[in-house]
């Protein structure tokens, strides 16, 4: 059922996110969320005992109700039942977009029209190399412990973003990733693809793919190594000097 009225039964009155299924209730029937529940000793609505009932009832009204997705103010039409809202909104396209560089230490949030005038207002050091061919250069690759490489390429009327990630493994194995992702939506990535090259010493190392979209980051990528990998040993074979020069070509997919 398809019904907003309906669906507004079950707002939770501290953060009007929808309770679903558990929905517990207090010993007047006031239901709450999950998670705001886990916060809470009595019941917002008439400051009574929250106790750990199952409003059952409610549960059972909740399978049948389409949900609106918790991006709907950002432009995301879709409805949906509750056992498909979580697994909807983790990929939906009007999430917000997180900052792209590696690391954990920008929290920052935005569209994706915000994301470059974000890198080119707080991200000042990344540099950017026009052309659908370049030589990505990481320095000092012998650093200790782990280190992010990030360069940005501009072709085809979109920016891309390189990273070289090192790793130090709990062996003591050192990796690196080396992965593009495309400063736009997953469709978008679609219609690209990259090549990453080392090159030297009458060697040749290659790794081609489809860039990831920044919607869905790199971390995913590099824990199940869908990108360039190697190890300090490789590494040593093709730097020069303790720098390592990536030949990075991106090129637009036939349809």
């Amino acid at each position: 059922t398809s019904n907003p009225d309906l669906a507004s039964l079950f707002e939770c009155p501290v953060c009007f996110d929808y309770a679903l299924p558990p929905i517990m209730q207090c010993q007047s029937g006031h239901i709450v969320c999950q998670t705001c529940r886990q916060k809470l000793r009595m019941c917002p609505t008439c400051r009574g005992e929250l106790g750990n009932i199952r409003n059952l009832a409610m549960e059972k009204v909740a399978s049948t109700v389409m949900f609106p997705c918790k991006y709907s103010n950002n432009g995301c039409q879709n409805t949906l039942l509750h056992t498909e809202k979580t697994e909807h909104e983790e990929t939906c396209e009007f999430r917000p977009y997180c900052c792209p560089c590696p690391g954990a230490s920008c929290k920052w949030q935005g569209s994706l029209e915000q994301v470059m005038p974000h890198l080119l207002q707080i991200h000042k050091s990344i540099t950017t190399l026009q052309g659908e061919d370049i030589v990505f250069l990481a320095t000092d690759i012998n650093l200790p412990g782990a280190v992010d490489w990030v360069m940005m390429q501009s072709c085809f009327g979109h920016n891309f973003m390189l990273v070289l990630e090192k790793q130090e493994k709990i062996d003591g194995l050192q990796l690196f990733y080396a992965i593009v992702q495309l400063i736009g939506t997953r469709k978008q990535a679609e219609n690209f693809a990259y090549r990453l090259e080392l090159n030297g010493h009458r060697r040749r190392l290659t790794w081609e793919a489809t860039p990831r979209s920044i919607h869905d980051g790199i971390q995913s990528a590099i824990l199940s190594s869908d990108c360039l990998v190697f190890d300090t040993n490789i590494a040593q074979l093709f730097a020069d000097h303790g720098n390592l020069g990536i030949n990075v070509t991106i090129s637009v997919c036939e349809r």
